[in-house]
């Protein structure tokens, strides 16, 4: 039987047999301003909704698809104005980090050290992320399969941080499109481990729009349901007050506006799935 792991990161506690908490914010920084006020709308609708919420937004877009791409702030700065978010509301924040010399730079700010899908293999990375004794966010590579992440996740735990939580965000298919299989989740989570859907990069269209990526935002909320049916302990969700003027992954963020009706009925999918938790030894002999 599969021993269901928590990860608490201030007073949230992620696991699959807990109510979803919320990873959430802009795709990248912005700026200082854009930030805090992106980071207090979250906070005042996370604390009406009674949902645990972390801050996400990233200091650099390493991975653009093209050099004319705005990749964000920097590491310096953007440090700098997660640092001040987490002081003024007092969220917990997650950001990426590419590097395994930026690990512990980021880990002075950041209470949740997230590794990009592309680098869910880079051993130097997991092994210096692990480090710093924060949570770790592994995003599943685009080209692994769902069981290939105990591997990762055992490269974590062998370093010594057990504060590990897998994370899908599609699969890919080729021609600029992404799929989610969710047979994925159930077997992610045979590690005990809590398990993080990113609703909104499953949706993204990498190289969709020739020099930069498309996105189809219209079907976050409906991935996204599938995902707390079947159950998660956390959602990622990437959002914006101006998603189309936004610098990064404008097509696949959901408008701030729109965030309460989609979690509204999420938390109503949560609480139903979480009663009746899907059970994958059901037809075993």
């Amino acid at each position: 039987m599969t021993v269901v792991k928590t990860v608490k990161v201030g007073n949230i506690e992620f696991a699959n047999d807990k109510p979803f908490a919320l990873l959430a914010g802009p795709c990248a920084i912005e700026s200082r301003q854009h930030a805090l006020e992106m980071a207090t709308a979250l906070k005042e609708l996370a604390s009406a909704m009674g949902i645990g919420l972390v801050y996400k937004s990233s200091f650099d877009k390493a991975n653009r698809t093209s050099n004319k791409s705005k990749r964000g702030v920097g590491l310096n700065e953007g440090i700098d104005i997660l640092g001040e978010v987490k002081d003024v509301t007092g969220l917990p924040i997650v950001t990426d980090v590419h590097l395994p010399d930026q690990c512990a730079a980021v880990a002075k700010v950041a209470d949740i050290l997230q590794i990009p899908a592309f680098l869910c293999r880079q051993t130097d990375l997991l092994m210096a992320a692990a480090a710093t004794g924060k949570a770790i966010n592994v995003k599943k590579g685009q080209f692994l399969a769902p069981w290939d992440m105990a591997n990762v996740a055992d490269k974590i735990a062998e370093a010594g941080n057990g504060n590990i939580m897998l994370c899908d965000r599609g699969t890919s298919f080729g021609y600029n499109t992404l799929v989610t299989d969710f047979r994925g989740l159930p077997i992610m989570a045979r590690q005990g481990y809590p398990i993080v859907f990113d609703a909104t990069h499953s949706v993204q269209q990498p190289g969709g729009q020739g020099g930069t990526s498309g996105g189809q935002r219209e079907f976050a909320p409906v991935l996204a349901r599938a995902a707390v049916s079947v159950g998660v302990a956390a959602l990622f969700i990437e959002t914006h007050d101006n998603p189309d003027a936004a610098i990064s992954d404008g097509p696949n963020q959901i408008p701030l506006g729109k965030l309460p009706e989609v979690l509204s009925v999420l938390k109503e999918l949560d609480a139903i799935a979480k009663a009746n938790p899907v059970r994958l030894d059901m037809f075993d002999a």
